[in-house]
C-alpha cells in the first residue's frame, strides 16, 4: 500500500503503466492523441479525460472489475472500479500522477439500478473506488466521473426534490447538485454509501492482488453470462426514460 502525500521520489510509480493501466496500448495512445490532451495545460488535461470516462464512457456494468483499462475502453461502459481504471489510465498517459484509493460499499445504494435476482446475489459490501489525482501540490479524489450525465439527469427528473439520496448507484446528501464537474476539488456521487477504507495503492492491480474482486465461483458465471445484462438492460432504460 502506498500512503504517499507527495509525488516526490514517488512519482515515477505514480506514472507506470502496468497491467491494467494499459496506456501504451494503442487504441488508448490513438485516443489522447486524437483529442490532443497533451496540448493542454495540466488542469484541463484533468478535465478533459475526466469529462470523457464520466460522460462517453456510459454507467454500466462489465464482465468483472479486473480489467484492463483497453478493454473498458473498447466496452464503452463501466462502473466505479472500471471506469476507475480508465481513467488513471489515461491520466497517467497524459503525465498526471494518480493512485487508487479503494473501500466498500453499502448495496442498497445500487438498488434500482441493481433489482430482483442481481440484487440478491450482490454481496453486503461492494468492492469500491476512486481515483486521487496530485493537482496543485495535493491529493484531489475524483469519484464524480461514475455516473454519466444523461444517467444522472434521468434520476434527478424522478426525484425531483430528493436532497439526500440513496440507490440507483447514487449516495449523496443533495442529488440536485451533487458535486461531480471538474474544478480543481474533490468530486463525489457515492461517497455517502462508503461502509469500510482499505486506504490507497499506487495501482489497481495492487489492490486487486490483495483484496480480490466482488464475485468469485458460480455467482460470477452467472453474473458474467445472465445478470450483468439485465442490469446493463435495466440501466439503459433508465437512461432513456423520459
Amino acid at each position: 500500500m502506498n500512503n504517499t502525500t507527495q509525488t516526490g521520489t514517488g512519482q515515477s510509480r505514480l506514472l507506470a503503466a502496468t497491467p491494467l493501466l494499459d496506456y501504451q496500448h494503442p487504441d488508448l495512445q490513438a485516443l489522447v492523441a486524437a483529442r490532443g490532451w497533451l496540448k493542454l495545460d495540466e488542469y484541463q488535461r484533468i478535465g478533459a479525460v475526466y469529462d470523457f470516462v464520466r460522460n462517453e464512457i456510459t454507467f454500466g456494468y462489465n464482465t468483472g472489475d479486473e480489467l484492463p483499462a483497453s478493454q473498458v475502453l473498447a466496452d464503452g461502459l463501466g462502473q466505479c472500479n472500471t471506469k476507475g481504471t480508465l481513467l488513471m489510465a489515461l491520466l497517467r498517459a497524459v503525465g498526471v500522477p494518480c493512485r487508487f484509493h479503494g473501500f466498500t460499499i453499502d448495496k442498497a445504494l445500487q438498488k434500482g439500478a441493481i433489482t430482483g435476482v442481481a440484487y440478491l446475489l450482490a454481496p453486503a459490501s461492494i468492492i469500491h473506488s476512486w481515483v486521487e489525482v496530485y493537482f496543485n501540490g495535493r491529493w484531489v479524489n475524483l469519484e464524480g466521473f461514475i455516473l454519466d450525465n444523461a444517467y444522472l439527469s434521468r434520476l434527478q427528473q424522478r426525484f425531483a426534490g430528493a436532497t439526500s439520496f440513496c440507490g440507483y448507484g447514487v449516495a449523496t446528501p443533495d442529488l440536485a447538485c451533487p458535486p461531480v464537474t471538474w474544478a480543481g476539488e474533490d468530486t463525489y456521487i457515492q461517497k455517502e454509501g462508503i461502509n469500510h477504507d482499505f486506504g490507497v495503492f499506487d495501482s489497481p492491480d495492487a489492490f486487486y492482488a490483495r483484496h480480490g474482486s466482488n464475485l468469485s465461483g458460480f455467482k460470477r458465471w452467472l453474473y458474467v453470462h445472465v445478470v450483468r445484462h439485465w442490469m446493463n438492460r435495466n440501466v439503459a432504460k433508465i437512461r432513456k426514460s423520459a
